[in-house]
Parts: C-alpha cells; structure tokens; sequence
C-alpha cells in the first residue's frame, strides 16, 4: 500500500525560497558593485576627456561615458540624473572625469556652463612664435606641443593645399580672435580651432576674388600680411595695398620693412643696411614681387585689403607726424616727404632703390 507523504510547509515553499535568496544574494552584491561605481568611478588613465555635443541628453551622455570606459551602468547614471534633476540641463563643451569621481561629480561637472574653458585673445599680426608663446604662458599648451602640431598634411582644408615648402609654413592662418579653449585641449585641436576660423572668415567669394587678381589664396594672406604689419589704420590699409600692388605690377621691389623685421625676429624702427642685404626669400629689399610666404596672421580687415585694394597713383609711402602714412607717386617725392616728418625713417636712406624707371 502506497503510503501518501504530505508536503509540510518548508517543503512546498523550499525552491522558491531559494530562489528568491539567491535573487537577494545577488542583489545585495549586485547593489554594492553599482554603488561603488556610482559612488567613484575607476579610470585606469587617472582622467579622461569628453565632448559634450549640443543637444546632448542624458542617454547621449551616459553613453558617451560608457564608450568611453568611465562609467560601467548608463542605466543607474540616467537614473541618478533623472532623480536628481539634471536632465535637460546638460552644457556642450569638453569636460575631465578625473580617477574617483562619483556619478553626482559627473552630473555637476556636465551641468556647469563655460567649465574648464580658458580665454585668450590672439590680436592681429601675431606671428606664430607670438601665439605659441601666448598659449605656453597661458598654461593652455607648451610652445614645443603646439610647433609640433603646425603640419598642414595634418589637416583638411582647401587653402592649406599646396603651400609652398618654407619654414613656418601655416604662418598667416591661424586666424586672429578671441578663443575659449577647453582645459585638455590638445595642441592639434588648437590649431584645428584656429584654422577652422579662418576657415569661415576667408569666403567663398574671397576665393573668386583671388581668381580674377589672378592670384593664389597663399598670395592674397601674403599681402595681408604684409598690410597687417606696415599700417593699423583702418583707413589706409587697402591703399597700401595699392601701392604694393603697383610695384609689383611695375617691377619694382616692395621694400617692405616689415619682411626684413619679420626675418630679423624684432622690430627695429630702423633698418641698417645690412639689415636690408639679408639674403632670404622674405626679403623684399633683395627680390622683387611676394615674399615666399605670410609674416604675420592678418585680420579679416587686412584680408579684404589685399583682395579689393583701393586704386592709387602712389607708389611709395611713409608715416608722417599725426600717425597717418603720406604717399607719393614719384621717388623724389617720397624723399621730400620723409624730410617733412622730421623723424627716423623707417630704413637708411641709402637703402631705398630709386626704382622710378622701372614703372611701366
């Protein structure tokens, strides 16, 4: 006879129970590795740097961060984000995760406007010795970080094509403006930062302009240059460039003084004339028509000189004492103004070719 065994309570209810003890086990475990991840995160790098976007939300982000091996659960960073109410409130800009950082850390790092961002201006007609200097003092990036990342190979844009070989050779398109420069920022973003402006002051127009001169873009920023750092009136700069563009057209060398300082690494108020003899292809004293490249990074003011100069019968010009330039047509001319201004001129006399009889 079949004896029936009647389940006891323990009995009926013993793989559930385990169950659900090993549900809280694992819970409880699962709990505590979430609130050590939340509560610090662990970068082996000691910080990492992220690029919030414009528009991100808080799924973007908590992604941006796993992928980026910072956090190990978006869903409890959303949560957190979502209780604590910093979704929606995310800014765009670089950020630094630093070693420790818990997931609020984060939150309020991502939250705050402008963080971790430097400011500084670059004016006009700065070299890039100057920039590079200015970054280095600023504690944004090492001058030797920032020479290293000047390759136009580097770097896509349609006016760095085909840039002769010199030294220097982005010299004149690392545009002049104010930046806010993230903290962490490579030298190679920087630079990228610099020539992207350039990229949209120079316009699609300036290219065409270029054409019917019937110059190249280095040619055109080479002029600008040159404007940049002979005049910083706004209202002599495109006739400047008239006159050079005269003496070019003429045969006649420009005799910029601002070549021969840029070679020179100083600026001199006056030139010797051994100074002038310098033999290099920026020296405008010793061969006629463009330097080999820029001598400085021009505005946007400068630019629009050297492609829409003013129409002049000048072909020479010097400062005069009220800080304006006078311009002359002939040699003679031009000497009796720099004896009018009863002050240095800007090269020895001897110096200045009377090139008069090369105008056409």
């Amino acid at each position: 006879m079949a004896v029936k065994v009647h389940e006891t309570g323990y009995g009926k209810w013993k793989v559930p129970v385990i169950i659900i003890a090993v549900i809280v086990v694992l819970s409880l475990a699962g709990t505590g590795i979430l609130l050590s991840d939340s509560l610090g995160v662990s970068i082996e790098e000691g910080s990492k740097r992220i690029e919030v976007a414009e528009g991100d939300g808080t799924s973007s982000v908590a992604k941006l961060l796993k992928d980026n091996g910072i956090i190990k659960y978006p869903l409890l960073f959303k949560v957190q984000s979502k209780l604590g109410g910093y979704d929606g409130n995310f800014q765009p800009g670089a950020a630094t995760i630093d070693d420790g950082m818990s997931y609020s850390d984060i939150l309020n790092l991502i939250i705050t406007p402008s963080r971790e961002a430097a400011k500084i201006t670059i004016p006009e007609g700065y070299e890039i010795k100057q920039i590079a200097q200015k970054l280095d003092e600023a504690g944004i990036v090492s001058w030797q970080d920032f020479y290293a990342a000047l390759n136009p190979d580097d770097y896509d844009y349609a006016f760095l094509k085909n840039l002769p070989e010199r030294d220097g050779r982005m010299e004149g398109y690392l545009f002049p403006a104010t930046y806010e420069i993230p903290n962490g920022m490579s030298a190679h973003d920087i630079v990228d930062l610099m020539l992207a402006a350039f990229d949209n002051q120079f316009k699609p127009e300036y290219y065409e302009r270029a054409t019917e001169l019937g110059l190249t873009v280095d040619e055109v920023i080479t002029m600008a240059s040159i404007v940049e750092r002979e005049t910083d009136s706004g209202t002599e700069r495109a006739k400047v460039a008239g006159v050079f563009y005269n003496r070019r057209n003429s045969g006649m060398k420009f005799q910029s003084c601002a070549t021969v300082q840029y070679i020179l690494g100083e600026r001199k108020p006056v030139l010797s004339i051994a100074d002038t003899q310098i033999d290099s292809p920026y020296n405008t004293y010793m061969y006629a028509g463009f330097p080999i490249g820029p001598i400085c990074n021009p505005g946007t003011e400068c630019i629009e000189a050297a492609l829409y100069p003013e129409a002049t019968d000048a072909y020479y010009f010097v400062l005069g004492k009220d800080g304006s330039h006078i311009f002359s047509k002939t040699y003679e001319e031009h000497l009796a103004a720099m004896q009018s201004t009863e002050q240095n001129i800007s090269v020895d006399d001897s110096a200045i070719e009377n090139q008069d009889s090369l105008k056409q």
